[in-house]
């Protein structure tokens, strides 16, 4: 699958998991960001505005700026004072004979003075400045980025035109003097009014306005053309090929159970990411990322068996682990270099009766890439560990450490040559399939267990 596709699939999965409330917007916001950008844009709104001003539309406003505030209107209004003994603008004689009538007759030093003052807080003023604030907010927000070398920015923003920006915003007179937009303007009304005022700079604005409103509301074509055109999706596809995975068990586990997972948030050393209930006890819960060891789970392939039976290299392996754990006694070391791209689903039918499928992924079509993902996937199998006892294989009894066969699964791109089927690979340790075989395939991969 392409990049293009993921993307697609991905706009999917925001619309049914994130925008509805099912999965956090922060912790989809945290996976779909790229790794340059600090906590702050962990925040999904915040990663939104983000997308937003790097739209092209949205800089060639901000380019057009110092043409654009020249033609700011204003709207004059008659402020009525009532003043006594002095005169301070135009008297309107009407009012002031009303006025003494009703207060004192005989007072003559009475006067309802008429001013006539301009006044920048119009509804297309107000739409204008919410604009200007947002992409001024968003952009203070990634200065740090702005200053570095990075494409996604420096190919839309740049040093010039972003000081000009700060330059009408904090000293132009006529920008300064439309008041702040209270936090639920604009309004329908102030963006009706401004999308058909004769100025092109607030029609303008209202439209920008208008599609921010649109994608933070998830709408899908805006939020495909926000993921597909800002350049600022994930830093590899990687990350992309597991959300999409992630995504389709979640999918695939909903419609075999016909009822919807609960999501979770998650934290440090919990990487629970969604549960299904069962009727009695049973129960699915899919993980991420990490070893569950809130579940008691983990995979550690250090030999478990006593250290005078070993040899020498397991000595060597199994004395570095421990001295590297005892040393840093925050980390948890593992073999395998990096961190584990799997996802992890534990199948509970009852107390004592679990199954587990183990799933790598690489987003790779090379062979030494896919025979890594092979044995990695059956290192996890052959490790893996419930309440520190092996979950597969009791050497004692027997040696199959791999489960079923149908507990362990590599996920790959997709591949221009013939390959074997899953029926075909029924007879194997563990299954092999493509991105692209996942909507068709996955449901025979889960029923083994259902």
């Amino acid at each position: 699958m392409n990049r293009k596709e993921l993307l697609d699939h991905l706009t999917e999965d925001i619309l049914t998991y994130v925008m509805n409330g099912a999965f956090s917007e922060r912790e989809f916001a945290a996976a779909v960001k790229p790794e340059a950008l600090d906590e702050r844009f962990s925040e999904y709104e915040r990663l939104l505005d983000l997308h937003f001003v790097l739209l092209p539309e949205v800089v060639e406003f901000v380019e057009e700026l110092p043409q654009r505030v020249r033609n700011l209107k204003t709207e004059t209004e008659s402020v009525s004072r009532t003043k006594r003994g002095t005169i301070d603008g135009k008297i309107n004689w009407a009012a002031t004979i009303k006025r003494r009538y009703s207060q004192n007759p005989g007072d003559r030093s009475t006067f309802v003075c008429e001013n006539r003052t301009e006044s920048y807080d119009t509804a297309e003023n107000l739409v204008f400045k919410r604009l200007v604030a947002v992409i001024h907010e968003t952009l203070r927000e990634a200065e740090e980025y702005l200053q570095k070398d990075y494409a996604w920015v420096n190919d839309r923003w740049n040093t010039p035109l972003i000081n000009e920006l700060q330059r009408i915003v904090e000293q132009n007179v006529h920008v300064r003097r439309i008041r702040e937009p209270k936090a639920y303007e604009p309004t329908d009304r102030m963006l009706n009014t401004a999308s058909e005022s004769r100025h092109e700079v607030y029609r303008k604005a209202a439209e920008l306005l208008q599609v921010r409103r649109e994608i933070f509301s998830g709408d899908p074509d805006q939020l495909e053309r926000l993921l597909s055109e800002t350049a600022i999706t994930p830093d590899d596809d990687d990350t992309l090929l597991e959300l999409f995975v992630l995504f389709r068990f979640i999918a695939t586990l909903e419609e075999l159970r016909e009822t919807s997972a609960e999501f979770e948030t998650i934290e440090t050393g919990q990487q629970e990411i969604a549960r299904l209930e069962g009727d009695g006890e049973s129960e699915i819960v899919v993980y991420h990322d990490n070893s569950a060891r809130d579940r008691n789970l983990s995979f550690r392939p250090v030999p478990d068996t006593d250290k005078d039976h070993l040899s020498r290299t397991e000595k060597v392996h199994t004395t570095g682990m421990n001295v590297a754990n005892q040393y840093f006694e925050d980390r948890y070391f593992r073999t395998q270099t990096g961190r584990p791209d799997l996802i992890a689903v534990e199948i509970k039918h009852t107390e004592s009766d679990r199954d587990y499928l183990i799933t790598e992924v690489k987003n790779s079509t090379y062979t030494s890439t896919i025979r890594q993902g092979i044995k990695e996937t059956l290192e996890y199998l052959a490790f893996l560990r419930q309440d520190e006892e092996f979950v597969y294989g009791n050497e004692q009894v027997n040696e199959d450490y791999f489960g079923s066969g149908w507990n362990g699964l590599l996920v790959i791109q997709d591949l221009a040559e013939e390959t074997a089927s899953v029926d075909e690979q029924r007879d194997n340790e563990m299954k092999i399939l493509q991105a692209s075989e996942l909507e068709s395939t996955l449901t025979d991969v889960i029923s083994q267990f259902l």
